[in-house]
């Protein structure tokens, strides 16, 4: 396992992405897409919708906000080991939890805009990752049901303007099967894909993690009920921004002068 993880690395520090496979057990996968269509039921009962115009063109897409809120077994995922290990290869050792939301493209779902997450929070040049989504397939995804496109090398344009005409000719499906998580690095552009089997459900989740200066695009402290918050540890709640100090002293070291340069010639 741990050469398998050294070579998911290597392939994700020179390629933007990987996918880390059979990390969660097909009753586990199970029981989390359950609660996935459970939470998407309660989200619209809280007068949450599912579906977005603005996102998607029709309601085959489903998605699911503030799923940290709905279901304790996201709150477990978001902070799983190994999911966190590839989150620090990309932004370091220090990060924050930006967001967390699922996307379920049912049978003629279509795709979204094409876009880049650190594009999102971050204007141009975007010269280093500050963000990394970690994207848990709860069924197997394949092109056809509706896998996440992307544009291989995507992750080295440092601004819009390198975006080429033919970009929606050079996507690629990332594909999976399900229990498997997928590592993208923030910077790289990609869009949903459109299912186009008459059956079959793809299922994912998106953990979106970034750099601790950045800020979340969730307020946590108005996404997360008291009795959610009361119930998490204070290394969770250091992860949402909960805290009173916020991000003070976790983008810099603010060690002694001795310790810092401790060592150095």
């Amino acid at each position: 396992m741990t050469a398998d993880v050294a070579k998911t690395k290597a392939q994700l520090k020179s390629e933007g992405w990987c996918v880390v496979p059979d990390v969660l057990g097909a009753v586990r996968t199970g029981e989390v897409l359950a609660r996935l269509w459970a939470a998407a039921d309660e989200s619209e009962r809280r007068g949450m919708p599912t579906f977005l115009p603005m996102l998607d063109p029709n309601a085959s897409n489903v998605r699911v906000f503030y799923l940290l809120e709905l279901d304790t077994i996201f709150r477990e995922l978001i902070q799983h080991p190994l999911a966190l290990e590839m989150v620090r290869e990309v932004v370091g050792p220090e990060f924050l939890i930006s967001n967390f939301t699922a996307n379920i493209a049912r049978p003629g779902s279509k795709s979204m805009a094409l876009h880049s997450d650190q594009s999102l929070v971050v204007p141009e040049p975007w010269m280093e990752p500050w963000a990394v989504n970690i994207i848990w397939c709860l069924t197997d995804v394949t092109f056809e049901n509706g896998a996440t496109l992307f544009i291989p090398g995507s992750h080295r344009w440092t601004s819009r303007s390198q975006l080429p005409r033919d970009a929606d000719k050079r996507l690629r499906p990332f594909e999976a099967k399900a229990g498997s998580f997928i590592v993208m690095e923030g910077r790289m552009w990609h869009t949903s894909g459109a299912n186009i089997t008459p059956d079959q459900d793809r299922a994912l989740l998106f953990g979106y993690y970034t750099a601790p200066f950045l800020r979340q695009q969730v307020n946590w402290n108005a996404g997360l009920s008291p009795q959610t918050q009361a119930s998490l540890s204070p290394q969770m709640r250091q992860w949402l921004g909960l805290d009173l100090t916020a991000n003070t002293g976790r983008a810099v070291d603010l060690r002694p002068l001795e310790e810092q340069f401790a060592g150095k010639p």
